[in-house]
């Protein structure tokens, strides 16, 4: 069984490397460096709050980001819609409603259902737009053919691949010990992850395409309504 200083000792294990992890996102220009400040401060936080295996979720996050970020790079280039760094404004408007579940959540269960469901609807959404720019989209509200990359385009592609992304936090949800129950994990991960996905994309395409929004508000708005769906469904 493991005393209370073991688990000191764990925690802070995954503290140095978690500020690793932080060097080398900076290092490989995946974020600026107050991007990944903030990054390690809210995952600190995460830690010593509600415990480790809810940050693990939340680098799952980080790391299908920076996969499909990186897929296909020369071709989003050439479309001018590659964003290789991204910034602490950035990293805030996609996990500050899953950090704010976690630290102040905890392991009550209504607040579970949030943190999980912020975190699919940051990932679905992160990855319907990195590979759905590699299909000819539609703009959600009109269904109007547009360029790849266009504010509130969506795409079959896109759109199963956020599905995805939010299936993966769901099981990796479960696997952590985050939800006990499997079909909750899923359920609730992929219906908030793709509610949250389409809301970024109709506020994209109405409040963002008219500048009185920006990415990151939209972002913002997306997670806090994936967080109150997974909250309803838990």
């Amino acid at each position: 069984m493991i005393n209370m200083v073991e688990t000191v000792m764990i925690n802070w294990g995954y503290v140095i490397a978690l500020f690793i992890l932080g060097f080398i996102t900076y290092k490989r220009k995946s974020l600026d460096l107050l991007g990944s400040l903030t990054m390690v401060l809210m995952g600190i936080v995460i830690i010593f709050s509600a415990g480790a295996n809810w940050l693990l979720l939340l680098v799952i996050f980080l790391v299908l980001s920076l996969i499909a970020t990186k897929y296909s790079k020369s071709y989003k280039r050439s479309l001018g819609e590659y964003e290789g760094r991204r910034s602490s404004k950035n990293v805030i408007s996609n996990g500050i409603v899953a950090f704010m579940m976690a630290a102040f959540g905890g392991y009550y269960l209504p607040f579970v259902g949030g943190f999980i469901g912020a975190i699919a609807t940051a990932t679905a959404d992160t990855l319907a737009s990195e590979i759905g720019i590699l299909q000819q989209p539609r703009l959600i509200t009109t269904f109007q053919k547009v360029d790849p990359g266009t504010d509130g385009a969506v795409s079959v592609l896109g759109t199963a691949v956020g599905m995805l992304g939010a299936l993966i936090i769901g099981i990796s949800a479960y696997l952590l010990g985050v939800v006990s129950n499997p079909v909750s994990a899923i359920l609730v991960s992929v219906i908030s992850g793709t509610v949250g996905c389409f809301m970024d994309s109709f506020l994209g395409a109405t409040f963002e395409r008219a500048n009185m929004l920006t990415n990151e508000h939209v972002n913002l708005i997306a997670t806090i309504t994936g967080a109150i769906v997974g909250i309803l469904l838990i």
